[in-house]
């Protein structure tokens, strides 16, 4: 007699083992914060998930490229139109870059509006002379270093909507109302940029594009009638990890019956939930949005296999990436068997590369770093790898600010190790700089011209 499998629905979830959840201290809190998330409108709309996977589709079959790219982690202190279009600066400025450097539609997803919860691979850090508990973003709990702090806050789910909301509003009003537009592509170079190197180079490719739009013009193309010169599309991602979160936001769309977690446009599940018979994989086989899969170090093809197989059994195009997180020194070994398992089994994923979180060590002063020089050798393999193998290297995932900051060591502009602790801001992990940003743009936009993929 055949076995029908369970229904699934949005908490199927609570039946499997859920790894890096923050422990409530209060049930009823707990409850009540979900209830109050389950109540509120939607962040994002089915239909606009749907966009961004039919985008993925195209970058998967070579036709676009992927670039994802934001904060480490979000704060609850960094609320401010200064502070997100920032950051929108390094996201258009690296999307042009791409686009007029390798004439590919770049596909933009920022760590936004919902970047506000972090795995740790310790349950403790060490901060000055005190163990405390690991910080795990701002949805779980404070950053101050003491033990009160670090207490987990349901009601901080709440908080975290709110900021992602208020996040959104900005980011869509920024990209819908005239500062996206292509004709202020000079207007996108920051102050503290346009002096460096990149800064200069950028400049004279603006000057370039600016050049491209007046021929245009005056061969009689009406600029003003096509409005993706004037406007983008930015879509939001973040790590699925608190899963009461994600469950309380996930709603049925109206139009197909589909479940959707309207969180955010794309989720995705990190190298440490990634488990096929864990929380986070039955969670995510069950509603609709694209979605992104890390796969690190230690996975097999047949894990990878296995795991394509649970999140989109369809084979649908646009709705799975998968981002490697190797390590420069490993990728171009353990990659190509993992590349070529799914190509062989017909999976139409998305292939990219997070040159970031395999790639951090301490300093001997303490300081958490990785090195611009190292991060560019993992995307140059990963891009080797899947050249070997056949594979568009069709994405790149990394973590920036659009802050004058000192976290990641060398570039053109090189921050070097003595001055890590001048303007080191990072809640977690260390993110390029708005410089080190733009350089690995333009190396990177040389990598993909060379389509022999």
């Amino acid at each position: 007699m055949a076995v029908t499998k369970p229904v699934w629905t949005p908490s199927s979830w609570r039946s499997s083992t859920a790894l890096h959840q923050p422990e409530w201290p209060s049930e009823e809190r707990a409850e009540a914060a979900r209830a109050r998330l389950a109540s509120v409108p939607p962040l994002v709309f089915a239909g606009e998930a749907r966009q961004l996977r039919a985008s993925l589709a195209e970058a998967a079959e070579g036709r676009a490229f992927l670039l994802q790219a934001g904060e480490c982690a979000e704060s609850f202190h960094d609320l401010s139109a200064v502070h997100i279009r920032e950051k929108l600066k390094i996201m258009l400025q690296m999307a042009a870059v791409l686009t007029y450097g390798a004439t590919l539609p770049v596909v933009k997803v920022g760590r936004i509006a919902g970047q506000l919860a972090k795995a740790r691979s310790s349950p403790t850090e060490r901060v000055g002379d005190d163990e405390l508990p690991s910080f795990r973003g701002h949805m779980v709990h404070d950053d101050a270093a003491t033990s009160e702090a670090r207490i987990p806050d349901p009601d901080r789910m709440v908080q975290a909507y709110h900021h992602a909301t208020a996040t959104l509003n900005l980011l869509r009003a920024f990209t819908k109302g005239g500062f996206a537009d292509l004709m202020r592509v000079h207007e996108w170079n920051q102050e503290f940029v346009a002096s460096s190197p990149e800064g200069r180079r950028y400049e004279q490719f603006a000057s370039e594009i600016e050049r491209a739009l007046r021929f245009m013009a005056a061969c009689g193309i009406d600029l003003g009638a096509a409005p993706q010169l004037h406007q983008v599309d930015i879509w939001t991602s973040h790590e699925g990890l608190v899963l009461d979160y994600e469950e309380s936001l996930t709603r049925r769309d109206s139009l197909t019956g589909d479940w959707y977690d309207c969180s955010a446009h794309m989720l995705w599940i990190g190298e440490r939930t990634r488990q096929p018979d864990g929380a986070h994989v039955e969670f995510f086989s069950g509603v609709h949005n694209p979605l992104g899969l890390k796969v690190g170090p230690t996975a097999t093809p047949d894990e990878v296999l296995e795991l394509c197989e649970r999140l989109n059994p369809g084979r649908v195009p646009g709705r799975l990436t998968l981002i490697a997180r190797m390590g420069a020194e490993r990728v171009f070994e353990l990659l190509p068997p993992i590349l070529r398992a799914v190509r062989e089994s017909g999976h139409p994923v998305l292939w990219a590369s997070d040159p970031m979180h395999a790639n951090v060590f301490r300093t001997e002063s303490g300081f958490k770093t990785r090195r611009f020089d190292v991060i560019m050798a993992e995307i140059e393999g990963f891009f080797a790898a899947c050249r070997k193998e056949q594979v568009w290297p069709g994405g790149i995932h990394v973590e920036f600010t659009g802050e004058d900051v000192t976290e990641c060591l060398g570039g053109s502009e090189a921050v070097l190790e003595e001055q890590l602790n001048v303007r080191y801001m990072t809640l977690c992990d260390p993110r390029l700089n708005a410089r080190q940003s733009l350089d690995l743009a333009f190396r990177l936009a040389e990598l993909m011209r060379r389509r022999d993929v």
